[in-house]
């Protein structure tokens, strides 16, 4: 179970901050049932209102000061995907960010920057798809990290960017 002020992955609402906990009084809703009513961080204004006994929607906590430390120190063996058929890529994408896992962000982020290049080293444009894929990756990523770096969330790119090349340097 969270707790109050905890932050949490919630599905695709990203991180949330727990606000309460408990019975509702909302009508066509359960008055017995216990509710975490969740604050996502990056969509002012919106509340999320969720079972704590749900298990259709993945929430999870989100990874501590350590473990982001952690992760990012990895990102170098952090192997990427690759096919050639672009509908089954795409529909690896979108299970990769179904599991609302920071690895899985990683590898679609890293595969996505090496095709990007690789299509420009040959005249090519990226494609829309790849794109807004990278645009989901990044921002999943990024939102979550930035809690325990402590840093805006448009400041967590530069952020892992130099620390990859400083690790890559050694």
């Amino acid at each position: 179970m969270f707790q109050i002020n905890e932050y949490v992955v919630y599905g695709g609402s990203g991180v949330c901050k727990v606000n309460k906990i408990g019975n509702l009084d909302i009508s066509g809703i359960d008055k017995d049932k216990s509710y975490y009513t969740l604050e996502p961080l990056y969509s002012k204004g919106s509340i999320v209102y969720t079972p704590i006994d749900n298990s259709r929607v993945i929430m999870r906590k989100i990874l501590s000061k350590d473990e982001a430390w952690e992760l990012i120190n990895d990102i170098p063996n952090i192997e990427t995907i690759w096919g050639t058929d672009e509908k089954k890529i795409e529909e690896v994408y979108k299970d990769a960010m179904k599991k609302y896992d920071c690895r899985e962000w990683i590898k679609i982020i890293k595969t996505l920057y090496l095709r990007k290049q690789d299509r420009i080293a040959q005249g090519k444009k990226g494609t829309s798809t790849d794109e807004r894929y990278l645009r989901m990756a990044e921002d999943n990523l990024f939102g979550e990290l930035a809690i325990p770096l402590e840093m805006p969330k448009d400041k967590v790119e530069d952020f892992i960017v130099a620390r990859v090349e400083l690790l890559e340097s050694i």
